[in-house]
């Protein structure tokens, strides 16, 4: 009981530690849900450009105070001094992407680096009168932050979060579809402008409290966390704002009991918290992944099975298809399971193909016959043509198929003088080379007749000892064996 006290309860009554955790929750909280949108306008890389390019605003502030008014480490000509170098940042990257053929990452790496480098210059030259730790500068000290660094992030956060939700429609349309946005009139450019001026102020007023490092990774690593769990926006939001306060919290308490750098625990933190969450994720998880690899069955596969179930032509067993397709029996009941949530097959002990599996299986078939006969048109022997085939079938877009199709003159037969399925690219068929057809209800897509039963009637065919019917309308159309095989028909979605 003792040692959960100290481990859990102690760290909760010193000052320093509740004001680590209630400065460093304002910022990762902001940075967190800000987040969500620089990893979805892939602007990662922005992210860390202006938290470096800070150091020559920050020493340009601490200079012009220092020569001018010969007042000492002035916090508030800093922050000012720090914006501008942000926005001249910002700026410069976006003019050098636009008038050169330099795209917008490269453009971020050279003006970065140059302004950071010009900061350093500048820090060292005026050494004597500017007093500036650069290693605090860049790692932060989130345990030693002062009143007026909370303050300052408190308000900057308000503000940007204030931002965040009065235009988040437009933000979220801007990140998603930036060309839809721009067709029904947003000002894309102005809001880029607008999120680029939220994340200066996140970083600039978030720096001095927890270095360069730690701003980054909170504005990037709870944001890319909470990426892993969810599609949507708003739940994104969510989720990073409790990943950034967690990573703090547990930061916090490893920096304690390590008695290590404040801001490099925090990070650690978020690091591992991210690591559990990519392997553990129920949908994006590394575990998940495998999971789904282990039990798909490949396309292949799940056409030779359609094709042996359309060839019986009547429901049948698991051992029955295993005769015609070699496979594993847990492979076969992860083919059936995928099969009957396509809807292409039905049944739990006996199963049979639905109309949607009915007309794939017809579209597999004319594949692997007009590939029959390309190859043999191709010179390859007839005793070849069928193993060559049944590979060359699982090549079977509809298009490609009736590319190949028309530029041999759509012949009626394969080689072996097997008919060619005639179904077609818009999901058409001729009803003939379909069996189980009866009593199903079909749009008509062409037909040749005189009769009352036109392109885009929803009919029900019959087909019986005596001949074709039609019941339309609550009556009967006989049809002839010719007008039967004039008609393409597809089944109803």
């Amino acid at each position: 009981m003792d040692t959960l006290y100290t481990l859990f309860i102690d760290p909760l009554t010193k000052i320093y530690f509740l004001k680590a955790l209630a400065g460093g929750s304002i910022v990762a909280i902001v940075c967190a849900v800000t987040g969500c949108l620089v990893i979805l306008q892939r602007m990662a890389f922005l992210g860390d450009a202006l938290s470096h390019a800070m150091i020559a605003g920050v020493g340009a502030g601490y200079l012009f105070m220092k020569l001018v008014f010969g007042v000492e480490a002035a916090a508030g000509a800093m922050l000012v001094g720090s914006l501008i170098s942000a926005f001249i940042t910002v700026f410069m990257i976006g003019f050098v992407a636009k008038v050169s053929r330099i795209k917008e990452d490269a453009s971020i790496g050279i003006m970065y680096t140059g302004v950071f480098a010009a900061g350093v210059v500048l820090v060292s030259v005026f050494g004597k009168y500017i007093h500036i730790d650069l290693m605090h500068f860049i790692m932060g000290d989130i345990l030693g932050i002062s009143d007026f660094d909370m303050v300052v992030s408190a308000i900057v956060s308000a503000a940007v979060l204030s931002v965040i939700i009065l235009f988040f429609r437009y933000f979220k349309i801007t990140s998603f579809d930036p060309v839809m946005a721009a067709s029904i009139g947003i000002p894309v450019l102005l809001f880029k402008y607008v999120f680029t001026g939220c994340v200066s102020l996140i970083v600039v007023s978030a720096v001095s409290m927890v270095g360069v490092i730690l701003v980054v990774g909170l504005l990037i690593t709870p944001a890319a966390t909470a990426y892993l769990l969810t599609d949507r926006l708003e739940k994104m939001m969510a989720l990073a704002a409790l990943f950034g306060f967690t990573s703090i919290l547990g930061g916090l308490y490893l920096s304690v009991w390590l008695n290590s750098a404040g801001g490099g625990a925090v990070m650690l933190f978020a690091t591992l918290q991210f690591l559990a969450v990519l392997m553990l994720a129920p949908r994006y998880g590394l575990l998940a992944d495998w999971q789904r690899r282990r039990n798909m069955v490949p396309q292949q596969v799940i056409e030779d099975i359609i094709a042996s179930m359309f060839k019986s032509a009547k429901p049948v067993a698991d051992t029955d298809i295993t005769k015609y397709v070699e496979m594993k029996p847990k492979m076969m009941r992860n083919a059936m399971k995928y099969l009957i949530e396509e809807g292409l097959a039905s049944g739990t002990d006996m199963y049979e193909l639905t109309d949607k599996g009915r007309t794939e299986a017809l579209r597999l078939k004319k594949a692997h016959r007009v590939w029959e006969t390309y190859l043999h048109y191709m010179g390859v022997p007839d005793s070849e043509l069928h193993e060559k085939a049944h590979v060359l079938e699982h090549y079977n877009d509809l298009e490609s198929i009736d590319y190949i199709y028309e530029k041999m003159g759509y012949p009626d037969t394969d080689p072996h003088g097997a008919k060619i399925p005639p179904v077609y690219s818009d999901g058409s068929f001729c009803l003939t080379a379909l069996y189980g057809f009866s009593d199903k209800d079909v749009e008509i897509v062409s037909v040749d007749t005189d009769k009352d039963v036109a392109v885009g009637d929803i009919v029900r065919i019959i087909h019986t000892d005596d001949g074709w019917s039609v019941q339309k309308d609550g009556g009967t159309i006989d049809l002839t064996d010719s007008e039967v095989e004039s008609m393409t028909v597809r089944f109803l979605s």
